[in-house]
């Protein structure tokens, strides 16, 4: 036994074994500790917090009632919005609905997505919803640009709107000598305008169509009984003076064996002024019915 305890590993030995076993009975009471540290604070929580069923019963219905009174003002703001949204677009398509004006929206897509009435009737489609610009609009082309809107004539309407689709263009106007699907050719105003979202994207293109065949119809009459005029007014002139002159001739003749010739030339005149009146009037009437 000496000898074991005289050998120096032996005592190193149970040195080791000494300090692991100390170091080991302190790592136990560490977690005890720490044991018991978490739960005296998980008491102190269930402590703090108070139970359901602690809480009175009158606390639970006033929280009831809240909860079910914001529940109906939610509703009853809803219904409002709905309402409101109802409003606006019966009204919208009220004003749309009495336009005399055309109005035919196309979609992001290029599709139509909305017709007006007055759209439909001169544009000659029942129900143009669903086709593209190149279907209604075939090869209609620009025949009178207005200065600004940077159209040019001989383009197509069609391109026009898909431009302003497409490619990032502003409001384009034009006239524009429109075949109906029924043979009749007429002459329309369009104003293709972007309708932008309020994010500042693009919803789609909105066409503002007139129809000009009426004011281009009344234009040329205007034009025709100007120059009608014109012609009449020169004919006025022409046979007044010839009539002025064969009257002063007749002042100063003194020969009656020729004071009948020129009484005959006068009314000659006279008559083919007359005749050149009543042409003038015919014509006027006859403006005045196709009118």
């Amino acid at each position: 036994m000496v000898r074991l305890l005289g050998n120096p590993v032996m005592l190193r030995a149970m040195l080791v074994m000494i300090i692991a076993g100390t170091a080991f009975l302190l790592a136990i009471m560490a977690i005890r500790a720490l044991r018991k540290s978490i739960a005296a604070e998980a008491d102190l929580d269930s402590a703090a917090a108070p139970k359901l069923e602690n809480l009175p019963l009158h606390l639970y219905n006033t929280v009831i009632q809240q909860l079910k009174q914001q529940k109906h003002e939610l509703q009853v703001q809803t219904l409002a919005e709905q309402r409101r949204a109802r409003t606006t677009e019966n009204f919208s398509q009220a004003v749309l609905s009495n336009l005399s004006s055309g109005v035919l929206v196309f979609g992001i897509n290029g599709l139509v997505k909305q017709a007006n009435p007055a759209a439909k009737q001169i544009l000659g489609f029942s129900s143009p919803s669903g086709m593209s610009a190149e279907d209604v609009f075939r090869s209609a082309t620009v025949c009178s640009p207005v200065a600004y809107s940077g159209t040019a004539s001989g383009s197509r309407l069609a391109d026009e709107i898909d431009a302003v689709l497409h490619h990032g263009s502003k409001c384009r106007q034009a006239e524009v000598d429109y075949s109906t699907p029924g043979g009749k050719t007429i002459r329309i105003a369009v104003t293709v305008s972007p309708v932008p979202a309020v994010d500042g994207g693009l919803l789609g293109v909105a066409c503002l169509i007139s129809d000009r065949s009426e004011f281009e119809s009344l234009r040329n009459q205007q034009e025709l009984q100007g120059e009608i005029s014109a012609e009449m007014a020169l004919e006025l002139r022409t046979s007044l003076a010839t009539i002025t002159g064969y009257a002063q001739q007749l002042g100063r003749n003194r020969d009656a064996a020729t004071a009948p010739q020129l009484a005959a030339d006068i009314a000659s005149e006279a008559a083919r002024l007359d005749d050149h009146i009543g042409g003038f009037l015919a014509k006027r009437a006859a403006a005045g019915a196709q009118s």
